[in-house]
């Protein structure tokens, strides 16, 4: 399999942290791409040019974070990072969609920010911060997301984290959020977070 990434990318750090915890990791070949510098290169796997594009082994080419997500999970024998049982799946899939959501507005101020000084619309940032804050208050609240085997919501949420201490350590996220700074201090330290920790 080949795994098209850019290195700060929070999406792909789910997708490389879900390999290394399945023990696929060793059978993705990393190919590094900018979306911006190598669009082109990019665009020839995934028409939206976006970042994490796997092509499989059969040539078949996935994109979306969640999707890529899905397809390793039925690649392993372990226990399913996305469960089969209805009362487990689907609050796995609402917390990943929570850290999806927390981690699209976030890259949306981060690209804002890239953009003259002049163009920026902070309107538009404080919007997106207010989803940030407002997603990860559901996610102090939600206990029961923290408990239980690992799955691919903890994984996310650990890489959403991850990714606002990385860009927006002056959002001070852990504030009032004792529960989920705590268990996050713990999972931080997995090995599957460490790998993939952004430089």
């Amino acid at each position: 399999m080949k795994l098209l990434y850019t290195p700060p990318s929070p999406f792909f750090r789910k997708v490389m942290a879900m390999a290394i915890e399945t023990g696929l990791d060793a059978r993705i070949e990393l190919v590094e791409v900018h979306p911006f510098e190598r669009e082109q290169a990019l665009a020839a796997e995934n028409p939206l040019g976006r970042v994490p594009t796997l092509v499989t082994d059969d040539g078949l080419t996935l994109f979306e974070s969640d999707v890529v997500c899905a397809y390793l999970d039925t690649l392993h024998d372990g226990s399913p990072m996305i469960p089969m049982e209805p009362e487990r799946r689907w609050p796995v899939l609402r917390v990943q969609a929570i850290a999806d959501g927390i981690l699209d507005a976030s890259v949306q101020r981060r690209y804002e920010s890239l953009r003259p000084a002049a163009l920026q619309w902070s309107d538009w940032s404080d919007r997106q911060k207010r989803k940030v804050m407002r997603g990860l208050d559901a996610l102090e609240n939600d206990a029961a997301s923290r408990e239980g085997p690992l799955d691919l919501g903890k994984i996310a949420v650990g890489c959403v984290l991850g990714y606002l201490d990385f860009r927006f350590p002056d959002d001070r996220w852990r504030d009032g959020r004792p529960e989920l700074a705590a268990w996050f201090a713990t999972f931080d330290e997995r090995p599957s977070m460490r790998k993939t920790r952004p430089a």
